[in-house]
């Protein structure tokens, strides 16, 4: 953490967390991610290498994934930032891609998990039907050292499935001119949204 030194100024700062408005007092030198997770508390952001290799500080800068150990919390005003408490449901329930990393067991020690939730969630707004090889592009930046990555892979089409689906609940979307929507031809680790979960096979390619 980047500790403010005897006689440093103070910068006043108002944050936007998650739709929510922060004033904090912070030296110029504070990294966002120090910011969020010491003066406001949000420690779902991890800290890992700090030098924006491993991606585990991920946040949202105004929808697009951003290394939070590389940006200055002065930096961050005006802009809307949205960490992995800001992805769950306004009930409080799982958002998509947290529920499809729960479903497709995607993550196991969880350290890196907020920064693939974060990425996986400004992909998918990109690509919204990845295949299997576009969601191993889509977290190509975030290192994980327990799963393996097969299961996060097979998460990012699980979360694919879920976020239509949802739209589809909410009126957000129409449905296909087809008889059988598209989600249900991507091969994720669950092979209906009646909640009957399947896990990948062991030993299959990511």
């Amino acid at each position: 953490m980047t500790e403010p030194t005897s006689g440093e100024e103070l910068h006043d700062v108002r944050l936007n967390v998650n739709g929510a408005s922060y004033d904090v007092k912070v030296p110029a030198r504070r990294l966002l991610s120090d910011a969020l997770r010491h003066e406001l508390g949000l420690t779902g952001t991890h800290v890992g290498c700090e030098h924006g290799v491993c991606g585990a500080c991920t946040v949202l800068v105004d929808g697009e994934p951003m290394r939070s150990c590389l940006m200055f919390a002065v930096s961050a005003v005006d802009a809307r930032i949205t960490t992995v408490e800001g992805l769950a449901e306004p009930d409080g329930s799982l958002g998509p891609v947290q529920q499809a990393f729960k479903d497709c067991h995607g993550l196991q020690c969880g350290f890196c998990t907020p920064g693939f939730l974060t990425t996986i969630t400004a992909g998918l707004r990109e690509t919204p039907s990845p295949t299997r090889e576009e969601a191993r592009e889509m977290i190509a930046g975030n290192l994980c050292r327990c799963t393996g990555y097969q299961n996060i892979v097979s998460a990012v089409v699980r979360a694919s499935t879920l976020v239509e689906e949802r739209a589809l609940r909410d009126g957000r979307r129409a449905p296909s001119s087809g008889t059988t929507p598209a989600s249900a031809h991507r091969d994720g680790c669950c092979a209906t949204s009646s909640g009957t979960v399947s896990k990948p096979p062991s030993g299959g390619s990511a």
